[in-house]
């Protein structure tokens, strides 16, 4: 069965099928290179699709169900997951995977957003909405790890904080604005990558770090498309009108300076071929996390507080020209 395509890789869909069907008959020297023509006819359609894509359409990738996340990059880059569990004041939220592990012979510790696998997992995983005891447990571990002067390593990938009545009831909003504070001055080395969905403060209440990176194709904004779409225009069908305002895409981002580093993925993005993603962002993050724990404390520390103040002059320039 080929893979799940989204609705703009329709010509993708196409190729997969034509190859499938070919690998299900018998095999002769004609249809191999048959098939063969194909896969490098399907490679080029992609590279070509994903050279335009639209911001929706990124948003789209973004969320893609096959698209690898924090437990994928577990098993392909870490060692020795110790996962750490619970706020020490109400529950477990399982929306946020924290434990040490070892990276390249290095312990650190690794936390992120988990969104789920099978219907099963996902309800499991609340969708990767963070309850207020996740952004307290995230804290609890990442003090451990100053404690201990072990790096951070963070992957990004909900679609907002938990909405719910009973988040509001256990305050989710000061569980991010403690963060927030609490990272800021948090002596580690931080290294934050958006690899999914970076939305609004759900992302933010555990993305305050020493570098930002991001996958190509993930997208990192102040609200999900549809409801900006649905504040602005009274109409969440404007979704895509949304993404484009948004400037919710990496090469927007670093052009912001909201992002230091874009991470590149595979030609297609990351959900065809997780394996090749993880090593993009193995070579990225092993090379990011050495510059970021060579600094000491007092510059890191420094860096870090003017790297997020100035996140907020965005646009400032525009104003006081005038315009």
């Amino acid at each position: 069965m080929p893979p799940e395509t989204l609705e703009f890789e329709e010509p993708i869909a196409v190729l997969l099928k034509e190859i499938e069907t070919l690998e299900s008959l018998p095999r002769t020297l004609a249809l191999e290179r048959e098939a063969e023509s194909l896969r490098r006819r399907l490679e080029s359609v992609r590279a070509e699709l994903y050279r335009t894509l639209t911001p929706w359409q990124r948003v789209q990738v973004a969320r893609h169900q096959n698209r690898p996340g924090l437990q994928d990059f577990i098993e392909r880059l870490f060692t020795g997951f110790v996962e750490i569990h619970g706020d020490r004041r109400f529950a477990d939220d399982h929306a946020i995977m924290a434990g040490f592990v070892e990276y390249h012979g290095q312990p650190v510790l690794l936390l992120g957003h988990v969104k789920g696998g099978d219907t099963k997992d996902k309800i499991y995983r609340n969708f990767g909405y963070t309850r207020p005891e996740g952004y307290r447990k995230a804290l609890r571990a990442m003090r451990l790890a100053a404690k201990f002067h072990r790096p951070i390593i963070i992957f990004v990938d909900t679609p907002a904080a938990f909405p719910g009545i009973e988040s509001e009831e256990r305050g989710v909003a000061e569980a991010i604005a403690v963060n927030l504070r609490e990272m800021m001055m948090l002596d580690a080395p931080i290294v934050v990558i958006v690899s999914g969905e970076g939305g609004s403060g759900g992302a933010l209440g555990v993305a305050i770090g020493d570098r930002v990176l991001m996958q190509e194709y993930a997208i990192y904004s102040v609200i999900p498309p549809e409801g900006c779409a649905a504040i602005l225009w009274r109409d969440p069908a404007k979704k895509v009108e949304a993404a484009a305002a948004l400037k919710l895409t990496a090469p927007d981002l670093l052009a912001f300076g909201i992002i230091d580093e874009i991470v590149p993925e595979p030609v297609g993005g990351a959900h065809p071929d997780p394996a090749a993603a993880a090593r993009l962002v193995d070579s990225v993050l092993v090379r990011t996390l050495a510059e970021v724990s060579a600094l000491d404390s007092d510059t890191r520390l420094s860096k870090r507080y003017e790297k997020f103040r100035t996140i907020g002059r965005a646009g400032f320039e525009f104003l006081e020209d005038g315009r």
